[in-house]
């Protein structure tokens, strides 16, 4: 009906009601001047250039888009806290919704500016700060008055070391250039429509795929911010503890509330859904409902990470007793993962097959699953060979680890699982052992137990570096460093 849409448009203009001509133009006055002129490079601004310089010499002569992506909606007219393509921060540092990054290949002969690749034009596309003349920063729901002040763009230039242009200026930019073009699908719907007709799927494939690739091993900005992330989640998980101190039940969601705070004060956010399962939901792998409750004489499995303010993250496990100590049974179990962990962070190093520390979990798994008498008459080694162990190990021990907690999934599955592990490489190696409560073929006691450690292992020159050692993994360590957290 005519009044509601008149209505629904004076809501996003921030108002109900007409505005008048005093007050639209009380509105353009007085306001300071607040360019900020001495900004330096943001820290990793030095990193994403050579990213960008990296992408350039594999596509020579092709224009290159990528973008930050979109809000999503949550729920009518809210939408979720936004977060920025990992492929455009990346390769920008930048974190601003509805950005897009293109490099546009150079005229032969053609010089480049400071920070810019040798084939090509980088330009960050980004919304600049809300004119006031317009109205548009009070009027416009989304503007500067309503979400937060933005940046100009020549402070995002400085901040990110690349020429910025205003986002509404791209599509007369990309009408007018020439050439194939790639582009980065799937995160922007009005880009993706741009741009119909001048792209082919399986091009934009390999051009995912090798920005996938480019972030297998990491540099030093990158394993930084990874080491903090694991800082960071390591006293969230301190935090955790000294919340089960209580004398009755501690409800998932507490849990899963704690650990968040942490996140948020440490870094941006959670880097996933954060598992906090207790008792017989621990044997569930992707248990997020977190709806339970955490009683003494259970097991909690926590599966959580911080997300740093540039976005990286962290992907730490451990299996806790509620009220601090391992029954017998649960000691069993749980020393079987850690022995399997031990065998599998210790296949990690440069020059393995990716798939060693995996294998190398497994058998040890397999081994004890075979002494307690689970696999019949079958050796581990003939149940491995059957992949029998999988009724209670269920998943791979690990994933490479990154901007994305999956990292690099696109990557071919030659360079990835099938590949080798390479200095820089970050990989979680995180067995586990999961009995479910309606499991006959396992005897009662180990029914509802369910058991993973996990941690985030550098590949180094000469080995390995566990990221996460912060937090005790040996069973008895772990009950005297939670005693120790309640006093």
């Amino acid at each position: 009906m005519p009044a509601e849409t008149d209505e629904n448009q004076q809501r996003k203009n921030g108002l109900y009601g007409r505005v008048s001509a005093e007050l639209a133009e009380n509105m353009k006055r007085g306001w300071a001047d607040t360019e900020r002129h001495d900004l330096q490079p943001i820290a990793q601004a030095a990193y994403t250039a050579l990213r960008r310089a990296e992408l350039s010499a594999r596509f020579p002569g092709e224009l290159l888009v990528v973008p930050a992506g979109v809000p999503k909606v949550r729920a009518n007219d809210t939408a979720y806290p936004f977060r920025p393509s990992s492929d455009y921060v990346y390769l920008t540092g930048d974190q601003s919704p509805n950005a897009v990054l293109v490099l546009e290949p150079r005229e032969p002969g053609e010089a480049g500016g400071p920070g810019e690749p040798a084939g090509h034009r980088a330009t960050a596309f980004v919304l600049p700060r809300s004119d006031r003349e317009s109205g548009e920063f009070w009027l416009d729901y989304h503007g500067e008055l309503w979400d937060g002040p933005r940046n100009s763009l020549a402070e995002n230039a400085r901040l990110l070391g690349l020429a910025c242009d205003d986002v509404r200026a791209f599509a007369g930019r990309l009408a007018a250039a020439t050439g194939p073009v790639r582009l980065l699908r799937g995160h922007d719907p009005e880009v993706d429509a741009a741009l119909a007709g001048r792209t082919a799927a399986g091009r934009d494939d390999e051009f995912r795929t090798v920005l996938s690739e480019m972030r297998l091993v990491k540099d030093e900005f990158e394993i930084a911010d990874l080491r903090f992330a694991c800082a960071a989640t390591a006293l969230g998980f301190e935090d955790v503890v000294r919340t089960l101190a209580g004398a009755g039940p501690t409800p998932e969601r507490l849990i899963e509330g704690t650990f968040f705070t942490r996140a948020r004060v440490e870094g941006n956010d959670v880097g996933y859904a954060s598992i906090c399962a207790a008792g017989p939901h621990a044997t569930t792998l992707h248990w997020v409902r977190n709806d339970g409750e955490a009683r003494p004489g259970d097991l909690l499995l926590l599966d959580a990470g911080v997300e740093t303010r540039n976005l990286y993250t962290a992907d730490i496990t451990r299996t806790l007793p509620v009220d601090g100590r391992f029954t017998p049974v649960q000691r069993r179990v749980y020393e079987a993962v850690y022995a399997a962990q031990e065998a599998g962070i210790a296949a990690v190093k440069p020059g393995a097959a990716y798939r060693d520390f995996h294998d190398a979990a497994q058998r040890v798994l397999a081994e004890h699953l075979a002494a307690w008498g689970l696999l019949g008459d079958r050796t581990a080694e003939e149940a491995v060979a059957l992949g029998l162990q999988r009724r209670w190990t269920l998943a791979g021990t690990g994933h490479m680890l990154g901007l994305d907690v999956h990292d690099c999934a696109k990557a071919r599955t030659g360079m990835y699982v099938d590949g080798t592990l390479e200095p820089g490489m970050v990989l979680t190696v995180e067995p586990g052992l999961y009995f479910q409560s309606d499991d006959l073929t396992v005897p009662e006691e180990y029914r509802g137990i369910g058991v993973r450690i996990e941690d985030d292992i550098l590949v180094t020159e000469e080995g390995n570096e566990n990221l996460s050692a912060a937090l005790p993994r040996e069973a008895g360590e772990v009950e005297a460093w939670m005693a120790r957290l309640r006093g």
